[in-house]
């Protein structure tokens, strides 16, 4: 079992000039022993994004704090504190983040580590 604190989750770069105002915190993944998932923090600063992308695997996200939109392939979602967001394997997805700024936990598998251009 291993407890991590806040104060202790080391951010890491963005590799993506695509995104804009996000900090990315790659919470528990395979270095830290799970065998499967990997769980990530993101901040999203106001007016901030990550980038519109794609990829082969699923996620889920859980907004901790704020507001802002989830972007798809012809639909824009509104999304806040408490809401939960799935986003299947290669469906086009962005998180903007609204006027109070985004923050969310997202969960990918193993597979989609390390990939801090990914949001979720």
């Amino acid at each position: 079992m291993k407890v991590k604190k806040r104060v202790d989750f080391v951010r890491e770069n963005i590799q993506d000039s695509n995104a804009e105002g996000v900090k990315f915190y790659p919470i528990i993944t395979a270095r830290d022993g799970a065998p499967n998932f990997a769980m990530r923090l993101f901040e999203i600063e106001p007016g901030g994004h990550t980038p519109l992308h794609t990829h082969k695997w699923e996620h889920e996200v859980y907004v901790i704090e704020g507001n802002g939109f989830v972007v798809g392939e012809n639909k824009k979602i509104r999304i806040e504190k408490d809401d939960c967001v799935f986003v299947e394997p290669s469906e086009l997805h962005q998180f903007i983040a609204g006027e109070m700024g985004l923050k969310m936990i997202c969960i990918v598998p193993n597979s989609g580590q390390p990939c801090p251009t990914c949001s979720g």
